[in-house]
């Protein structure tokens, strides 16, 4: 296999060009990769017709495969026509999250880009949805697509928590910036940072439900330590004052708010494993998935 780094394109099995299409298009441009296009196709009445005749079906499936095959080719040359060099292939299987963690173990890929896809809230509670998997599990940044008003990204907004204490966290915030800088010089887009203090949220973790409320003083110093931190991280990746931002109140809301306001193309932002109640809930980033007015590129930390 090939070294060279490239794009993963995670296509829809439906036959329709997407805004992810787009938006990858311009992201392989900017970031001078290759792209490769997958779309993962199963069809459940024709497995189980294949049980009874399968070499029947075995001939259908081909047939719509070939189809399929057909109409990729034909979305990857309209995008090297822009000077991407694009391949691409389609995969019969059920379980395409386990196909993903092959293409990741097998090519050196840079990013995966994928629309993201509303599932109601019943639904999340009794499987974990595709997108989910991906942010929570992939090892690799993915970039799950709301649109593609602006194919090529013009604001970015990076996401930081300077809440993290451990050592290997506040690397993480480091991994985040730079890859949020990166894409930014990449596309010629102009970047914000944000930190969200949710004191609410701290106040919950530390006390506990029930617990009597702290002196005001204690959080109102509490949020100076965390300007400060987040004004200190700022300036070690010489982010200009008026592109430093400070947010109290609720994440989840606050951060949406803020992308609305200043037009985000993308939130740039880390994830990481959960486990229990939070698992069932979903992080930061999957709430996004579900409210943000634009798309998510989320990245894990560093296995360094």
């Amino acid at each position: 296999m090939s070294q060279i780094q490239r794009l993963l394109l995670i296509a829809p099995p439906a036959m329709i060009r997407t805004p992810a299409f787009e938006r990858a298009t311009a992201l392989a441009r900017a970031m001078q990769l290759p792209l490769h296009i997958v779309a993962f196709d199963y069809l459940q009445a024709l497995a189980v017709a294949g049980l009874f005749a399968p070499e029947q079906m075995g001939v259908a499936r081909e047939g719509y495969l070939q189809t399929h095959r057909q109409w990729l080719a034909e979305q990857a040359e309209l995008m090297s026509k822009h000077g991407v060099a694009v391949s691409s292939e389609v995969v019969w299987v059920q379980h395409p999250y386990e196909e993903i963690l092959h293409f990741v173990s097998e090519l050196p890929l840079a990013l995966i880009i994928k629309d993201a896809h509303e599932e109601s809230a019943l639904k999340r509670i009794f499987f974990t949805p595709l997108d989910w998997q991906l942010l929570r599990d992939c090892p690799v940044p993915v970039h799950l697509v709301i649109n593609d008003l602006h194919a090529r990204p013009r604001q970015i907004l990076a996401i930081v928590d300077v809440l993290r204490s451990e050592e290997q966290d506040q690397v993480f915030n480091d991994q985040i910036i730079d890859a949020a800088v990166k894409l930014a010089e990449q596309c010629g887009a102009t970047l914000e940072l944000v930190h969200v203090y949710d004191w609410m949220a701290v106040y919950a973790t530390d006390m506990g439900v029930g617990a009597l409320p702290l002196a005001t003083g204690l959080y109102e110093a509490l949020g100076s330590a965390e300007r400060e931190a987040f004004a200190a991280l700022a300036e070690r990746h010489h982010v200009a004052p008026q592109n430093r931002h400070f947010i109290e109140g609720a994440a989840v809301p606050g951060i949406c708010e803020f992308a609305t306001k200043h037009a985000t193309d993308v939130i740039v932002m880390g994830t990481v494993q959960h486990h229990g109640l939070s698992k069932l809930l979903g992080t930061t980033a999957e709430q996004l998935l579900h409210r943000a007015p634009c798309s998510v590129w989320a990245i894990k930390p560093s296995r360094d």
